[in-house]
């Protein structure tokens, strides 16, 4: 629990890159820096690290969302290098991919519990996955909310995510450059699947159900590189809120996102 006599940190988040090739987020606050997945090979991880001015001796935990490769790549191998600890439910902890781990936190998907300065809210998601969850982040007073690799909405969902002060969301795929795309049928089906992507118009949708009054940032996140363009996810966000194209930002595969203090 925070301590009511410390003057409140602010909430700090980037992206080391999002998409089918690898993601990462941070969200740092106060002295507390933790990462989100660790989908990219260990070496690659600690690059992108250094790009974003931190070292992986700084992390307090790799927090895990699911068990798919583009999330837990180099999850157990940063855990064995740098003695991290993961944090998951224990559905994403049977991974055979992640090996042994320094340390192992095992949550369930409706969870409020602390890592050093940050308060994280675990939620349950539709996604087709042992036992898939994603977060919400707080200093005890703002709150980032991020929703990847999710099929469709959810009424728990809307309620988790309204008066966000920032969002990371999900635009995976534009539903007719899927359809038309190169995937075989069986692919088109998982993505499109109420357990599989949330497409640009799902993705609104869900955003206009949201409580926004309280939201400042907003991103579009894990976007296809083959189904998708980057201006048709901002023209789905921000016809939603009302907004200019440019105010809403994208994680991009290679260069995620940059830090961002709310």
């Amino acid at each position: 629990m925070r301590d009511k006599n410390k003057p409140l940190a602010a909430l700090e988040f980037a992206s080391l890159g999002s998409g089918s090739k690898g993601n990462a987020t941070l969200v740092s606050i106060g002295d507390t820096c933790i990462m989100v997945d660790c989908g990219f090979s260990m070496r690659e991880t600690v690059a992108r690290l250094e790009d974003c001015g931190k070292q992986a001796e700084q992390l307090a935990a790799i927090l895990l969302t699911h068990e798919h490769t583009d999330h837990i790549r180099g999850a157990g191998a940063m855990s064995r290098k740098f003695g991290i600890p993961i944090w998951s439910t224990r559905g994403t902890a049977q991974a055979e991919a992640l090996g042994e781990v320094s340390r192992q936190y095992f949550i369930n998907a409706e969870e409020e519990f602390n890592i050093g300065e940050v308060v994280v809210q675990a939620y349950p998601v539709p996604h087709d996955a042992r036992e898939p969850c994603q977060y919400i982040f707080s200093n005890g007073k703002q709150k980032l909310g991020l929703l990847t690799d999710v099929g469709r909405g959810t009424p728990h969902i809307v309620e988790r995510l309204s008066l966000c002060d920032a969002l990371l969301l999900e635009c995976n795929h534009d539903s007719e450059m899927l359809a038309e795309g190169e995937y075989p049928v069986s692919l088109k089906q998982r993505v499109a699947g109420d357990l599989g992507h949330l497409s640009n118009l799902q993705a609104a949708g869900i955003l206009a159900q949201l409580d926004t009054s309280n939201l400042k940032y907003i991103a579009a996140m894990h976007i296809s590189e083959k189904n998708n363009q980057v201006e048709l996810a901002r023209e789905a966000l921000s016809e939603v809120l009302d907004c200019e194209h440019n105010w809403i930002n994208i994680a991009d595969q290679q260069h995620g996102l940059a830090w961002h203090k709310i």
